[in-house]
């Protein structure tokens, strides 16, 4: 296995440059600079990669990249999105299926391996594959062995797999929720895309370049920025990633056509309401500088872990001031006599307060968090913690 932590060598300003504009990787920061190098030498082999970082950043185009600039490159690419198909049919998906194999499977149909063979197949979003499903892809990454779902056939395909995610796949081993050998199987080479706050010097040129693409589509948009609205969008968090950024351009070529956008516009359309599950207010991270960025940050874990602490309070506030037969039937320890709230730990009171709601409620979470009124998050953390 390669190791992922030592640097690839660096190549020449030209080539790397070439290589950008040839395959629309945008950027001359140093963490970009490192990351072309990666791929520029891990893209001639056949060896797996692995591609992570936050949702927005561009690991599709690092994909594409690879394929363009391997053996493969005349090949097809496959992309595959894990996370959005239905788990009843990605195997199928991935591997095909046999006429009758399963009802609605009218036809034989070829999996997506099998399509690719000779190319590359990129996985997109693989944290999200079932773990069934991850017993039959670590055995086509070995061996190239795979069968259709309803056949007994072994089949055999050769081709470069990708795969990407914005998980971290270390943890989801630890919780049991991705196999520890698929995980070191897929991460032979692993390459982190940073977010675009940590490249911030990057964003005047990606604002240039979709701003180009604005202009290609419509010529006549003479849409210009301020130096004081660049400002602006080099201070935004964007949580987004480039996704977000290049969003918000085609928002402004379109919104404010052929005007000058100075900062006092920008805000117009990088602020808005924070969103989150249980509606509390939170700091913005908007028009900020990158100090200030990491104090918020900061600010919001504490925050959420302060609701979280208020939550379970109350909750264990009104479970004290209930009267016994109010408790719910899985409160029973065993004993004769009916449990008092005093007989029991705090841990007792609120693991079967919350099994008798989620009984109640048919295992609806929703239902179950609204009538403890606690958030759903606190109520998905208790249920981990009590391993309900």
């Amino acid at each position: 296995m390669i190791d992922d932590t030592a640097p690839y060598p660096e190549h020449s300003l030209a080539e790397r440059l070439q290589f950008q504009k040839r395959h629309g990787i945008i950027g001359r920061s140093v963490e970009m600079r490192e990351l072309v190098d990666t791929v520029i030498q891990v893209a001639p082999s056949d060896i797996t990669v692995l591609i992570t970082g936050e949702s927005g950043t561009g690991k599709e185009v690092i994909a594409h990249a690879i394929h363009a600039a391997s053996r493969r490159a005349e090949r097809k690419f496959i992309a595959v999105n894990c996370g959005a198909i239905p788990e009843g049919i990605l195997e199928s998906e991935l591997f095909g299926h046999e006429k009758g194999s399963f009802t609605g499977a009218g036809d034989m149909r070829k999996g997506y391996f099998e399509i690719a063979d000779g190319g590359t197949i990129f996985l997109d979003e693989i944290g999200d594959t079932p773990i069934q499903t991850q017993v039959k892809l670590l055995r086509v990454l070995e061996n190239g062995d795979f069968m259709r779902v309803g056949s007994s056939e072994q089949r055999r395909t050769n081709v470069r797999v990708i795969t990407a995610t914005n998980k971290d796949l270390e943890q989801e081993v630890q919780a049991r929720r991705f196999r520890q050998d698929l995980y070191y199987r897929l991460r032979s080479v692993n390459i982190r895309i940073p977010p675009l706050r940590a490249r911030r010097a990057d964003i005047p040129l990606l604002v240039e370049a979709f701003l180009a693409e604005a202009r290609v589509k419509d010529p006549t948009n003479t849409l210009l920025l301020t130096d004081d609205a660049m400002a602006a969008l080099m201070r935004h968090s964007w949580p987004g990633n480039i996704r977000e950024l290049r969003n918000m351009i085609e928002s402004l070529a379109v919104l404010e056509h052929g005007r000058v956008v100075d900062e006092s516009a920008i805000r117009r359309y990088v602020q808005g309401p924070a969103t989150v599950e249980d509606d509390r207010p939170l700091p913005m991270l908007t028009g900020r500088t990158p100090e200030q960025a990491e104090r918020e940050v900061i600010f919001r874990a504490l925050w959420e872990i302060r609701s979280g602490i208020d939550d379970v309070k109350n909750l264990i506030e009104r479970l004290a001031t209930r009267t016994p037969a109010s408790l719910p039937p899985a409160m029973d320890t065993g004993r004769q006599e009916e449990p008092l709230v005093d007989d029991l730990s705090l841990e007792e009171i609120m693991k079967g307060a919350i099994l008798g709601v989620l009984q109640r409620f048919d295992g609806n979470r929703r239902l179950a968090a609204k009538s403890l009124q606690i958030s759903e998050r606190t109520l998905y953390r208790k249920l981990q913690e009590y391993g309900l």
